[in-house]
This record gives C-alpha cells, sequence and structure tokens, in this order.
C-alpha cells in the first residue's frame, strides 16, 4: 500500500471536505453537529491555520491523494487534554488501515509534539467500525453516555474512550 501520510487541511481542499462529509457512506457516522457546508468547513481550516495548538484539521492522504479527514480540539488547557474526532476516510480508501496508520499519525503529533497528556474521543453506539478502530489505535473504552443524541430519529449512545501519554510508554 502506498504511504499513509497526514497535513494540515487548506482552502484548496474544500472541494474534497464537502464531498466526503456528504458521501452518502460517510455522512451518516459523523457527528451531526460537525461542519458539513463550505462555509463552515472553511472556517474550521481558518481555525486550524491560526489556532494550531489548539485546534486542527488534517487531510490523510494515500501516496499524496487526499483519502480522509482527521481532527482535533483542545478541550482543557491546564491539564493537557484535546478531543479528537472527525475521522472520515473516503469509502474507496477503505479496507487498507488508512484510518489506524492516520489514526498514529495523528496520536504522535499530539502526544510528543504538541505535547497533550490525555486525548479522547466519542463514538456513536451503533458505529461497530469506528470503536473497534479506537480500540486498535490504543484507546481504552471508559463508558457509555445513554440514549446521548438524537440521531437520524434515534436516540443513540456515545461511546467514551481515552488514551493517556502514560499508554505510549512516554513518561
Amino acid at each position: 500500500m502506498a504511504e499513509v501520510t497526514i497535513r494540515r487541511a487548506r482552502p484548496g481542499d474544500l472541494d474534497f471536505l464537502v464531498s466526503l462529509v456528504t458521501h452518502e457512506e460517510v455522512e451518516p457516522f459523523l457527528a451531526a453537529a460537525r461542519a458539513f457546508d463550505r462555509e463552515a468547513l472553511l472556517a474550521e481550516l481558518e481555525r486550524s491555520d491560526a489556532e494550531p495548538e489548539a485546534f486542527g484539521r488534517f487531510v490523510i492522504e494515500v501516496g499524496g491523494q487526499p483519502a480522509g479527514l482527521v481532527g482535533f480540539e483542545r478541550v482543557n488547557v491546564r491539564s493537557r487534554i484535546a478531543a479528537v474526532g472527525g475521522l472520515a476516510v473516503h469509502p474507496d480508501f477503505r479496507g487498507r488501515r488508512v484510518a489506524d496508520e492516520a489514526a498514529a499519525l495523528l496520536i504522535s503529533h499530539l502526544v510528543f509534539e504538541l505535547d497533550f497528556h490525555r486525548l479522547q474521543l466519542e463514538v456513536y453506539g451503533f458505529n461497530e467500525r469506528a470503536m473497534a478502530h479506537a480500540e486498535r489505535v490504543g484507546f481504552t473504552r471508559e463508558g457509555v453516555k445513554r440514549k446521548a443524541y438524537l440521531r437520524h430519529g434515534e436516540w443513540v449512545d456515545g461511546v467514551l474512550f481515552g488514551l493517556v501519554r502514560e499508554d505510549l510508554g512516554a513518561d
């Protein structure tokens, strides 16, 4: 398989990002509160550029070709906690562990370059693929927020995961 890399998303990526997050096989699994239109996505890219240590949107590339999106947001300065999420891989790239490799790159960047101590994420309880992915890349399942979100007309659980610096063998 071609090399998987991540890089900060740029305004030139907007067409790809809009098509990705609105794709019929991707959109049902993304948080309903996330950015889905050009204007909101552009605002996220501008924030990512302006606040690189607090917020980020990254394009996942496979062999230099855009394949997905992932991001983070600092949620606690003093305790160095970041929420990761918005992971979306285009269906053409699924089944090749692209998400796992991209997550490993993001985790390394956040923990070793930006010095976060804790990373956390939340996925919908119906998203079996995302839960398996979180555990494969080192997150620990920490709990469930029962029927926390109204998604496509149904109340669904939010499943919480965490990863701390020590999980990576770091001090």
